[in-house]
């Protein structure tokens, strides 16, 4: 499908976003969610399917964390060592995922959306222009891509491994078995989250029960690990073993990989449901479980292999297997929704091209599904499945890309709790800088896996950056194109007038982004048809940097003419524009078309390199141009009915 390139040109703040004040948002016709308090009963359930979309990849790591972590004390695992291990993942989930994530960003959310896109956003209101802001968003973004696609990769591997244990004969089917689900996973996406999340939450519920339980059975055995609740031991462990324990971290960050996805799968279930999950289900579990492995480590279980499996009794060894298979298949889950969230921010904000998003549910809006986005996925992670083969040398590659974010995060939030909460300088530092320290450690240590694999997301993280710049530079690019030298509408009538140019029956919308003057389709469209309808009304469409705009502040209309009407709407990063309501609307206030005939005119642009003073280098324009072509239709994207949609092709050299 061929589009316009950007017509509807957003910036990350959007035009008009610093006259809007963040507030909630009421819902309305266009389909935006219903903001109603949920019951104690509709709050528990939607609790529970959350465990299968966003707890997915936090809540399998106790599957492959300890035995990553212990893999770099080569064997030797003293008692010390191991209460220092498990002191550190104890305390690494509670001040990372506990209290900077579900605690904090949590709350500095951007009117109930979440992810780094969503607090750069916001951030981004105050002032149009703040590239360090813009750099870290996107940086981020784009790093939880990369490491996205080894999450599935990791997890199912890791969890098919356990039949090394329980079935060594089944060891050469390990990899084509991950593969097969793999692309079973990635194929049911289109169904939704909501209906996934129906099915995987019940069986998430029931894995961290079993976990938790099989915690508990090994503390039971060596009850005196409870010591690892103490700092000390994790402090103690990292200044006196030198470099390796250094290298610890590396392993312990695993613990805290889903944190950041956590954040951005925020929009799909809301604050709540998220916090009383992660408060009375994940984090308990995960705490009993890494105990328990721990606890049997202390009694001499051998920590060669997998460990976690060494938790079960024998006879339940493949039940666990298999219950552990499709856990890690939900747990890929919570990064595929986390990157059809970020995707469809990054659009809106004007950072991709258009995209088809398909609306899943009518429940939520946050519940979509972007084909391009997991079929890319689903082709690297399967990819890496057979590159690296095991979850051990896939260990090497994993964490470095979500360190980065999370470091990335950390600034941000610091600027919030300046900007936004109006903090003291002191007590954002105290705060912001302890996260920012603990996730300088975790990214350093996880930088020494780079020349082991770690290049592997670094390397698809910045191929999104560079599209992403080089996307939003074009856009800009045309936009400057098309704007110079406007006609104005004065100047327009009167021409028509002059030239006796015939007024048709009907209305004509025409869809341009630019502010004043006469669209340059109009100006087209004249020129080749030589007619024009009795009524007029030219579009302009803007993103904001909030998640959704209400109805009185959406949309400004101007009548700048005998029947010649301009209208500007403003919709939030998470809102997809319905023109034909908009229309409805506009009418309802003044705006006097006739809404039973209208044709909607809509630019088809193909870019050209401009010879002389080129606004990019030629390689940047041609990949601009095949984005161009490429975005998902404009008539799709605003809802348009396609029979009453006429396109007008145009060069435009950038």
């Amino acid at each position: 499908m061929r589009a316009v390139g950007g017509w509807d040109e957003r910036s990350f703040v959007g035009r008009a976003a610093a006259s809007f004040p963040v507030t909630s948002i009421a819902p309305d016709e266009l389909g935006d969610p219903a903001v109603s308090k949920p019951s104690g009963i509709a709050l528990a359930a939607t609790g529970v399917a959350a465990l299968g979309i966003v707890f997915g990849d936090i809540g399998t790591s106790p599957l492959y964390t300890l035995k990553t972590a212990f893999d770099y004390l080569h064997g030797d695992a003293t008692p010390d060592r191991i209460i220092g291990i498990l002191s550190l993942v104890f305390w690494t989930l509670f001040l990372i995922t506990t209290v900077k994530y579900v605690i904090v960003a949590m709350t500095i959310d951007n009117d109930g959306e979440g992810g780094i896109l969503a607090l750069m956003s916001l951030l981004g209101i105050k002032e149009h222009k703040r590239p360090l802001i813009v750099m870290a968003g996107l940086l981020g973004a784009a790093l939880i891509y990369g490491d996205g696609a080894i999450t599935p990769a990791i997890s199912v591997l890791s969890a098919l491994e356990g039949f090394d244990i329980a079935a060594p004969g089944l060891k050469h089917y390990v990899v084509p078995t991950a593969v097969a689900i793999l692309l079973a996973l990635f194929a049911v996406q289109p169904l939704g989250t909501s209906r996934i999340g129906a099915a995987f939450g019940p069986i998430m519920l029931l894995w961290f029960i079993v976990i938790g339980a099989l915690g508990l059975w090994g503390i039971a055995q060596e009850p005196s690990v409870v010591m690892a609740l103490n700092p000390y031991y994790g402090v103690k462990l990292l200044a006196t073993n030198g470099f390796s324990g250094f290298l610890v971290l590396g392993g312990i960050f695993l613990c805290v990989t889903g944190a950041e996805a956590l954040y951005a799968d925020m929009g799909h279930f809301g604050k709540g449901p998220i916090r009383i999950a992660w408060s009375w289900v994940v984090f308990p579990c995960l705490v009993l479980n890494y105990a328990g492995q721990c606890a049997i480590a202390l009694r001499g279980a051998s920590i060669e292999d997998n460990i976690f499996y060494r938790l079960c009794p024998e006879p339940l060894l493949v039940p666990l297997v298999c219950l552990a298979t499709v856990a890690t298949i939900i747990a890929s889950q919570s990064i595929i929704t986390g990157a059809f969230s970020m995707t469809r921010q990054a659009i809106q904000l004007g950072w991709l091209p258009r995209l088809h998003i398909k609306q899943t549910s009518d429940k939520g809006y946050g519940q979509i599904y972007v084909g391009v986005v997991n079929w890319l996925l689903m082709a690297v992670t399967v990819a890496l499945t057979l590159l690296f083969h095991r979850s051990d040398d896939l260990a090497a590659a994993y964490g470095i890309a979500v360190s980065l974010t999370m470091l990335m995060t950390s600034f941000l939030l610091f600027i919030a709790m300046r900007e936004m909460w109006h903090w003291s300088l002191v007590t954002s530092v105290a705060l912001a800088g302890l996260f920012i320290v603990v996730d300088t450690g975790f990214f350093a240590a996880n930088s020494l896996k780079i020349a082991d694999g770690g290049y592997v997301p670094l390397l698809l993280a910045s191929i999104i950056y560079g599209l992403m710049l080089i996307w939003h530079h074009g856009s800009i690019a045309v936009a400057r194109r098309l704007e110079q030298t406007p006609i104005s509408v004065s100047e327009f009538l009167a021409d028509l007038k002059a030239r006796n140019v015939p007024r048709v029956p009907g209305t004509a919308v025409f869809l341009t982004r630019t502010a004043i003057g006469i669209p340059p389709v109009l100006v087209w469209h004249i020129r080749h048809n030589r007619a024009l309808h009795e009524r007029v009304l030219v579009l302009r469409v803007l993103t904001e940097s909030r998640p959704r705009v209400n109805w009185p502040e959406r949309m400004q209309i101007e009548q700048e003419g005998e029947n010649f009407w301009r209208v500007t709407a403003h919709f939030g990063f998470v809102q997809r524009p319905d023109i034909p309501v908009l229309l409805k609307e506009a009418q309802q206030r003044g705006c006097h078309t006739l809404l039973d005939d209208v044709t909607y005119y809509v630019g088809h642009e193909n870019i050209l390199h401009r010879r002389h003073g080129p606004a990019m280098p030629h390689w940047q324009e041609s990949i601009f141009a095949a984005m161009v072509r490429n975005a998902s239709h404009v008539t799709d994207y605003f809802r348009l009915p396609t029979q009453q949609v006429v396109e007008i092709g145009r060069q435009i050299s950038i």
